[in-house]
């Protein structure tokens, strides 16, 4: 049943010009399948660490402790006037080699890895701006009330400020999860195996260079939707009654 869907796929295609024949061959149908999930697997782990990484650079930068703070805003300025590719091979050829050298070979951390932490701190230290300015627009108001309730500073940070500079912050927050969602396709650069890497490696062998990239785009273009999707859901969930009107 499946051949024969992909048979006529690989049919229906051809008068427009389009080669998708690589489907019909066993190796690298799976080989593009699991391109797809190794991309889908690095969307999964880089969100959620991106967003940890972004609250606690963003707690950082507020603390109003100049050890902190000033460290970190060197951070961040580094880190999102470098290109992710450079932060990337740096991370892997040079600190990955000299943790190895001193693990001697036992190095714990993968090529997959890697690209998960650096994509993920890269867009931390943009989720961390918006937060700041989240947390910088909470009504003084609200943080005179806070104060009267005997509320410490972390408290006043963890309970009123972050939960509200969340609501604030979202629509930024979700247009950088976007674009982290298309720059896990770095990984390629490293020859992790995720889609657009195993799509290079079919078209190496094969004529279909237009073919891979027109389902590359599709793919992302779906995965950036499903993220969009779901943070319109929560800015409609976590709306503030009444606020801005």
């Amino acid at each position: 049943m499946t051949e024969s869907l992909l048979e006529g796929w690989v049919a229906f295609a051809r008068p427009f010009g389009l080669n998708y024949a690589f489907v019909l061959d066993a190796g690298e149908r799976v080989a593009f399948v699991r391109g797809l999930w190794v991309t889908l697997q690095l969307c999964a782990a880089s969100i959620p660490v991106s967003l940890v990484f972004g609250v606690l650079i963003a707690a950082g930068l507020t603390s109003g402790r100049a050890w902190l703070t000033r460290p970190l805003t060197a951070l961040v300025e580094l880190t999102r006037n470098t290109p992710t590719l450079v932060q990337l091979y740096c991370a892997f050829l040079v600190l990955n080699m000299l943790i190895s050298q001193k693990l001697e070979g036992g190095n714990p951390i993968t090529p997959f890895m890697w690209v998960v932490l650096v994509v993920a701190l890269h867009k931390a230290v943009f989720h961390a701006e918006a937060l700041r300015a989240g947390i910088e627009a909470v009504p003084g108001v609200t943080l005179e009330a806070a104060r009267s309730l005997a509320f410490s500073r972390g408290e006043i940070l963890w309970r009123v400020q972050l939960p509200l500079a969340l609501r604030f912050a979202l629509p930024a927050l979700v247009n950088n999860l976007v674009d982290l969602v298309k720059m896990t396709a770095i990984a390629s650069a490293i020859a992790v195996g995720d889609v657009t890497y195993e799509s290079i490696m079919i078209w190496s062998q094969r004529d279909n260079v237009l073919e891979l990239l027109l389902l590359i785009l599709l793919y992302f273009g779906l995965l950036t939707w499903v993220v969009s999707v779901a943070g319109r859901w929560l800015e409609n969930r976590l709306r503030m009654p009444g606020y801005g009107q």
